[in-house]
């Protein structure tokens, strides 16, 4: 069963505590894993919906996983589905908990009770967001600086009968320190066309960025990958080599480090 496989609501990848190129740099990862606890029954899902997109973002765990071994850098991961509650949504966001994702309704979050809604919150969402803070005071701590944080994601081929025709996108709010040199770097091989706020918005009051980046004025960006391309190993551990030394470049810049607040256009500051 799916939910025979959760074990806690985050994974923390310690990461290299040596003085290094990857020291301040951080790795999220809100949509990892498909897992549920046992005591939701998958929620009253078949299985096969827990191979598709609206469970986890397929991919990004191994991406993820081969970026912090490569650089060093340490790595948060949720540890649950984002059909239980979405680590990636404020608490006041009506898609925190979906009733209906991608054309399949989720008999187990409707009806909902407040109580439940709560109980979620509380044993699942909250301990996330707890881990990921944590994570980062670590990392600024070490530092003595800002530190830089990474969100991975990825993104369906196709959506609504339409092709997306990125392999990678950035999203971003006001601040694109990171988000511009990034941007640059991925366009310089010339084999990639890549999305600029692409294929969502990078602009999400209360989401893992706003809450642990743009609230506090840290540098961050937001990279999703196709999931054609990280589906595999052969693939998840390509994209992370690529993705490797261009982070641990940007994260030597010194103005990654430095706290700078740009406010967020979701919320018209």
């Amino acid at each position: 069963m799916t939910a025979s496989t959760y074990t806690s609501p985050f994974e923390i990848i310690r990461g290299d505590s040596a003085p290094g190129e990857s020291m301040g740099l951080v790795l999220v990862a809100d949509h990892a894993k498909r897992d549920l606890p046992e005591r939701y029954d998958a929620l009253g899902l078949p299985e096969s919906e827990f191979e598709r997109h609206i469970a986890y973002d397929i991919g990004v765990e191994a991406v993820t996983r081969a970026l912090a071994r490569i650089t060093g850098a340490p790595a948060v991961l949720c540890g649950f589905s984002r059909l239980l509650i979405d680590p990636n949504r404020g608490i006041n966001d009506p898609t925190l908990i979906r009733q209906l994702y991608d054309g399949t309704i989720i008999p187990g979050n409707y009806p909902l009770s407040p109580e439940e809604r709560r109980d979620r919150l509380e044993r699942y969402y909250l301990p996330y967001h707890d881990a990921v803070a944590k994570t980062v005071e670590q990392a600024a701590e070490a530092l003595q600086a800002a530190p830089l944080i990474i969100s991975m994601h990825s993104f369906t081929p196709f959506m609504k009968g339409r092709k997306r025709p990125w392999e990678v996108g950035l999203l971003w709010d006001r601040d694109d320190r990171a988000t511009i040199p990034l941007m640059e770097a991925l366009k310089a091989g010339g084999d990639l066309t890549v999305g600029d706020n692409e294929p969502y918005d990078g602009a999400y009051p209360g989401d893992t960025m706003h809450r642990h980046a743009t609230e506090r004025g840290f540098a961050h960006a937001l990279i999703e990958i196709r999931q054609d391309l990280i589906g595999d190993e052969a693939g998840a551990n390509a994209w992370a080599e690529r993705l490797a030394p261009l982070l641990l470049e940007i994260n030597a810049r010194p103005e990654m480090h430095e706290v700078k607040h740009f406010g967020s256009r979701s919320d018209h500051s």
